[in-house]
């Protein structure tokens, strides 16, 4: 068995070791029958994530974690699969799955590689998934293949001016000012962060994601740049939601496959 990269491998130990702290959140997600999104609890009606009807549709969650978004998609008519980097978070999926008598196909692997074959699928989705965990460069010409011609990729992550506002230790809360140069954002490292050490995360300039899109053989059919709502006071991991209110701290990109 080849060596998995050393991204893929620090994700899977992060999950892993936190995987009991997102039960909860999961138990949650899987009860809930319209959809929100993201940190901010964005309502489906806003950002139309998910095809109303999905009937006779082969959708894969690209990240899956504790499962939820393959569950809306299986209630919606899809035959889902599910991947992701943690065994553990799998565990709950399965358990959950069970409990609401949702049949997924889940998978323990990595995003970047899906033992599956080419054009299968009609729908790709990824929120806080491959999305921000997964090299970009390698998991959206992986998501391409997957999809059959015309198919649609819609994922959910970090946006660049948040990434770009984050002090360079990890340190809460986001700043108000630019931190790091916004052309060299690609891979950050997480693990030896001053608050809440993690993982490592992937994202690019918006003109990087762009030039992905077209040389991968994607069309962009939309771009959402996420505003907290004005009712929300909370913060969410070191972003204050009055940050998140004057500035997008997620973006959400939907893509069509071209033929």
């Amino acid at each position: 068995m080849s060596e998995i990269p050393e991204h893929v491998a620090a994700n899977r130990e992060y999950w892993d070791g936190i995987a009991d702290q997102w039960v909860e959140m999961g138990e949650r997600a899987w009860a809930r029958e319209i959809p929100n999104w993201g940190e901010w609890g964005i309502p489906e009606a806003e950002v139309g994530m998910l095809p109303e009807d999905m009937s006779g549709m082969h959708a894969i969650d690209l990240g899956c974690g504790t499962g939820y978004v393959a569950a809306w998609m299986a209630r919606r008519g899809a035959t889902v699969t599910g991947i992701d980097n943690s065994a553990r978070q799998l565990a709950t999926a399965e358990r959950l799955a069970g409990e609401h008598g949702i049949d997924l196909e889940l998978i323990h692997g990595n995003a970047e590689t899906v033992p599956k074959p080419d054009a299968r699928y009609d729908f790709a989705i990824s929120e806080y998934g491959a999305s921000i965990w997964a090299d970009p460069y390698v998991w959206i010409p992986e998501a391409h293949r997957l999809l059959k011609p015309g198919g649609v990729l819609h994922f959910l992550g970090n946006h660049i001016l948040l990434a770009i506002c984050w002090p360079p230790d990890g340190s809460f809360p986001v700043s108000r000012t630019l931190q790091t140069s916004y052309f060299d954002i690609y891979r950050q490292d997480w693990r030896e962060a001053v608050d809440d050490p993690g993982g490592i995360e992937f994202n690019l300039t918006f003109s990087g994601w762009i030039r992905l899109f077209h040389d991968t053989g994607f069309e962009i059919v939309d771009l959402i740049e996420v505003q907290a709502p004005a009712d929300v006071e909370r913060d969410r991991f070191g972003v204050p939601a009055e940050w998140a209110k004057r500035w997008p701290s997620e973006h959400i990109w939907k893509l069509r496959k071209r033929r």
